[in-house]
């Protein structure tokens, strides 16, 4: 997320982020010959212990959310398994937003 919606203070968070990008492209261009496919997840406000859904900052992520609300664990793993399974076959070195809107 911080690769595509930038912060104060978040620097050096969204610069790790931004390599991600690259290191997915390189390892899609490195294994595709060998049938191996790599893209990179982006999850937007996601309900976890860790970023949970009735937490601090939770209305201000729900606002600039498009849906309105959070994700749950089980949308980012549908979308993690349609790219694990056939219907993924041919996406490598792609980046999917998971995140309801919140890049839009």
């Amino acid at each position: 997320m911080a690769e595509r919606v930038a912060f104060s203070g978040g620097s050096l968070y969204s610069t790790s982020k931004t390599a991600l990008t690259g290191l997915t492209k390189s390892l899609a261009r490195e294994l595709g010959p060998r049938g191996i496919t790599a893209n990179l997840i982006h999850p937007g406000p996601t309900d976890t212990d860790m970023n949970p859904s009735d937490g601090p900052g939770a209305d201000v992520q729900k606002g600039l959310t498009a849906l309105g609300h959070y994700g749950q664990p089980a949308d980012v793993a549908a979308t993690v398994a349609h790219l694990a399974g056939v219907g993924g076959r041919y996406v490598t070195g792609a980046a999917i937003a998971v995140d309801g809107g919140f890049a839009a």
